[in-house]
């Protein structure tokens, strides 16, 4: 006699098999106490802090950095050729140095603005950035961070372009250049370029190590960023 009960017993198990995965990774934030999913976070967040500021800060941080170096502005490349046929190209040189370095020694500055950032975040902020995927962090750092950081950055990237005779002449002639609308308004002052980039390439770092975590959470090494993010 045929039991015909066996494909549908069948087609349940297999149903249920293939449903499995789905529910465990359902269930496993929702296990996990608020206190686990905000400490492992800020666990894993901290470390990324700590080797966004250490690569960007470290000399050669932007300068040797193909993805990052700050090139000189837009107006100023198209001039190269012209500054170097009048004798220029030693200041043209030393301006994109310049620029490299002050970013360098800007990003320094980010670690306690970041790491107040972090001590501010709540539970319900914890929640959103496990739940929102890939880039939620480093958007909660932009958001919450990015206008200090600015102010910040400014003055040390203004104290290293004021020693290049290069950077006061490009001020002058972009911002008449701007008022014509021949040089973007975030171009037209070479401090707000430099201070610009230096945020770019701040959070373009930090958004890398945030993958990096999601990716591959027992790489960093702690058991709750591993809980928390094997979770997700």
């Amino acid at each position: 006699m045929v039991n015909r009960s066996r494909p549908v017993l069948v087609t349940l198990v297999l149903g249920a098999l293939l449903a499995a995965p789905a529910a465990v990774a359902e269930g496993g934030l929702a296990a996990l106490t608020q206190g686990e999913a905000s400490g492992g976070l800020k666990a894993a967040l901290s470390k990324g802090i700590d080797s966004a500021v250490g690569r960007l800060g470290a000399p050669g941080g932007f300068l040797d950095n193909e993805k990052l170096r700050i090139p000189l502005p837009p107006a100023l490349e198209r001039a190269d050729k012209a500054l170097r046929l009048v004798g220029m190209s030693g200041e043209a040189d030393e301006l994109d140095v310049a620029m490299n370095r002050a970013a360098e020694s800007a990003v320094g500055e980010a670690k306690p603005v970041l790491v107040g950032a972090l001590k501010r975040m709540t539970i319900s902020d914890a929640k959103s950035i496990l739940g929102g995927g890939d880039g939620a962090a480093t958007e909660y750092f932009r958001r919450t961070s990015g206008d200090t950081l600015r102010a910040k950055f400014r003055p040390i990237v203004a104290e290293a372009t004021r020693k290049v005779k290069l950077g006061e002449i490009y001020d002058r002639y972009a911002g008449k250049a701007a008022s014509f609308g021949l040089v973007s308004g975030d171009a037209a002052n070479l401090d707000d370029y430099v201070t610009g980039k230096a945020l770019d390439g701040l959070f373009s770092v930090i958004a890398d190590e945030e993958h990096a975590i999601r990716q591959n959470p027992v790489a960093a090494g702690s058991a709750l960023i591993k809980k928390v993010f094997g979770s997700l």
